[in-house]
C-alpha cells in the first residue's frame, strides 16, 4: 500500500493479519465493527452505520448514523467517507466469513476502489483480494502458494502474468470461464497487470 492507509472494520469474521494502524492512517468502524475494535482497545477515529449488527448507537465522538433501508452497506459508505477525507489505501477487515452476499459485496467494492484510482485489499482467513484496472499489481520473492485472477466485467485484455508458475502474455479474460484460476508463486518477484479492463487478485498467505 503507498501512502497513509485507511483502515476500515466491518461486522464479519475478523483475521488479524495485517492490521497495524500507524500515525496518520485512519481507523472506521461499520457497525459491528466497532464492537471489534473496542474489544481490542483500537482508537476509532470514525463509527458508521444502522447498528443493525449490534443492537446499539455506539458512544464515540464521531458517529455517522445510516438508515436500515439504503442503497450502500456500511461498509461502502466508509469507504466513501475515507475517500472524502483524502485516503487513497484502504484495508478492509471483518468483510468475510459470514453472509456470502456481503463478501460479493466487499468485491466488489474493491472494484469500485481500483476504478477510481484507489488502492483497496480485502483480508480473508488466510488469503487477501485486491483489484486491478488498466495496471499493475506487483510482489515480491517473498509470496507462497496460490493466487487467481478473474475478469471482472465482460472481458479484460492485455492480461500479463510474470513470476508465477502459469505464466500470460497479453492474454484476453472474460467474465464467463475462469482461465487465471489456481495459479502458483514460484519465489520470485512478478506481477499481474492489465491493459484494459479490470482484474479481480486473490492470493493465499498461509
Amino acid at each position: 500500500m503507498e501512502g497513509p492507509i485507511c483502515y476500515i472494520v466491518g461486522a464479519g469474521t475478523f483475521y488479524e493479519e495485517g492490521f497495524a494502524p500507524e500515525r496518520g492512517d485512519f481507523v472506521i468502524a461499520a457497525d459491528g465493527g466497532y464492537q471489534i475494535l473496542l474489544e481490542r482497545g483500537v482508537t476509532m477515529d470514525l463509527v458508521v452505520g444502522d447498528f443493525d449488527s449490534i443492537g446499539f448507537r455506539p458512544d464515540h465522538p464521531n458517529v455517522v448514523d445510516l438508515p436500515v433501508e439504503k442503497d450502500d452497506t456500511d461498509m461502502m459508505v466508509a469507504i466513501r467517507l475515507g475517500r472524502e477525507q483524502g485516503f487513497r489505501s484502504f484495508c478492509l477487515y471483518g468483510g468475510t466469513g459470514g453472509r456470502v452476499d456481503h463478501t460479493l459485496a466487499n468485491l466488489q467494492s474493491l472494484v469500485w476502489l481500483s476504478r477510481r484510482g484507489c488502492q483497496g485489499a480485502l483480508i480473508g482467513d488466510g488469503w487477501t483480494a485486491r483489484a486491478v484496472t488498466n495496471g499493475m499489481w506487483s510482489f515480491g520473492p517473498e509470496h507462497r502458494g496460490l493466487l487467481s485472477v478473474f475478469c471482472m466485467g465482460d472481458r479484460a485484455e492485455g492480461v500479463w502474468l510474470r513470476g508465477l508458475k502459469y505464466p500470460l502474455e497479453g492474454a484476453a479474460l472474460t467474465c464467463d470461464f475462469p482461465l487465471g484460476v489456481s495459479n502458483e508463486f514460484m519465489g520470485a518477484a512478478g506481477s499481474v497487470s492489465v491493459e484494459r479492463g479490470t482484474l479481480l487478485v486473490v492470493y493465499y498467505w498461509k
